[in-house]
């Protein structure tokens, strides 16, 4: 059962009104919970839980808001400023809403970051809600669309937003499920339960990947595990703990190489076909032939990439406003008709950032990135967050950076809700660690007067 449970009541040292706190947490695990299984309530619960968090935290985060808040503000008007530079220098392509809300999505980490209140156990507890929601979710799925035609061969996306973004969830799951390996292997109550639900977890997790049958999730979770291995035995052997890094790699391994294997035989003929399709169009690129590519699913992409540059050249700066991505698509005169019917978007999330918002768009990103990064390093190093969410922040991180150069995840409803649940449990362990050290210096303080 979940507790009202707060690191920190709040940063002025006083509670929001219990009401108001209650709206909160039941919006935010509401959210969590029906994302996937019913979208039209679960956005109800999200406008409650943006509305109710930013109010406690604009009120009662009096040290910790200044940083996240100018962000945001900075986001805002990097939006305003190119869609202001669109209704005067090119008005026949603006549009009349500058669509503020495109890239502040993005901050409803805020709210969900203050909802955790710098508690780990509800960090992980709104994780897992999430993910068992997804889970209901997929099994709710069409029977062309779900689990008993992923495994004869076809490609499944479960009925959400498309066959990439399901793909993606399961990627970042058994990335989590890696991470927190020991915290469900560890002696104490249950450990038989615990380790037969990460057992069930990590098949569940690659059953997913591999029906999903996306390249760049495969490419990004093959990148952010191995990565991931070599920072553990570097680690590792530096404090030499090298025998038992062995025995939790080899008990990984086994699992995921048994796991992939018996998956992957049983639509091993897909999942080869799917595999070397493009292999023709990959060749071309590696040997820098850009001429000419066949507009498969990887030469779509790259077609519209070298659009993107072309228009992209043209305003750097500042961008095309909030309809850039859809003008390269329908703009382009030597993109075919039916590329410009069936795509509105570029596939990859930086360059559409770049194309609509201009470099200073691209920079703002740079700089959020860099304050989670350094609020996940600082939250680490003070002990307030433990190393296995920091270690799978730092892994999500890589994986989120692959999967949206070849997938603009960051752009749907389905990425933010990834970025916003991730980043927001990250950070509010960073401001549980500033309110500690107030707490802190306030003490010393009263020791000093005494």
């Amino acid at each position: 059962m979940l507790h009202l449970t707060r690191a920190f009541p709040s940063t002025e040292g006083r509670l929001e009104p219990r009401w108001l706190m209650y709206l909160g947490f039941i919006s935010l695990f509401t959210y969590a919970f029906s994302k996937f299984i019913w979208e039209d309530f679960s956005d109800h619960a999200n406008n409650i839980l943006i509305t109710t968090g930013l109010i406690a935290f604009c009120i009662y985060g009096k040290g910790i808001r200044k940083t996240p808040l100018l962000l945001l503000l900075a986001f805002i008007l990097i939006q305003l400023l190119s869609w202001s530079l669109g209704l005067w220098q090119y008005p026949q392509w603006a549009i009349d809403d500058p669509r503020v809300k495109d890239l502040a999505k993005l901050f409803i980490f805020i709210s969900i970051a203050w909802w955790l209140g710098g508690s780990t156990r509800n960090t992980f507890i709104l994780w897992g809600v999430a993910y068992i929601g997804f889970i209901v979710a997929t099994l709710l799925a069409p029977e062309n669309n779900g689990w008993l035609a992923g495994f004869t061969g076809e490609r499944v996306g479960f009925g959400i937003r498309n066959k990439q973004h399901a793909a993606m969830l399961f990627g970042v799951f058994l990335l989590g499920m890696i991470c927190f390996f020991k915290r469900f292997w560890k002696m104490g109550d249950y450990r038989k339960t615990r380790i037969a639900l990460w057992s069930l977890g990590i098949a569940i997790a690659i059953a997913g990947i591999v029906v999903g049958q996306t390249r760049a999730v495969w490419l990004s979770t093959v990148t952010s595990v191995s990565l991931g291995a070599l920072i553990c035995i570097v680690i590792a052997l530096l404090k030499g703990n090298a025998k038992r890094l062995i025995l939790y790699s080899a008990i990984i391994f086994l699992s995921l190489v048994s796991l992939f294997g018996i998956v992957g035989s049983t639509i091993g003929d897909s999942i080869s076909k799917r595999a070397l399709k493009e292999s023709g169009v990959i060749s071309q690129l590696v040997e820098g032939q850009f001429s000419e590519i066949p507009y498969t699913s990887i030469g779509i992409r790259v077609n519209s990439w070298i659009a993107a540059s072309q228009w992209i050249a043209e305003r750097p700066i500042t961008g095309w406003g909030p309809k850039g991505r859809e003008l390269v698509m329908s703009e382009t005169d030597w993109l075919p008709d039916w590329v410009l019917q069936k795509f509105g978007h570029l596939h990859n999330y930086f360059l559409e950032t770049w194309v609509e918002y201009g470099l200073i768009g691209v920079l703002a990103l740079a700089m959020l990135a860099l304050w989670i990064g350094q609020a996940t390093w600082r939250a680490w190093r003070s002990g307030m967050m433990p190393t296995d969410i920091a270690f799978f922040g730092c892994l999500f991180f890589v994986y989120w950076i692959i999967v949206n150069q070849i997938e603009s995840y960051n752009s749907f409803p389905t990425g933010q809700f990834v970025h916003n649940l991730i980043v927001g449990g990250l950070i509010t362990h960073y401001w549980r660690t500033t309110f500690s050290n107030k707490d802190k210096d306030q003490k010393i303080s009263l020791n000093q007067d005494l």
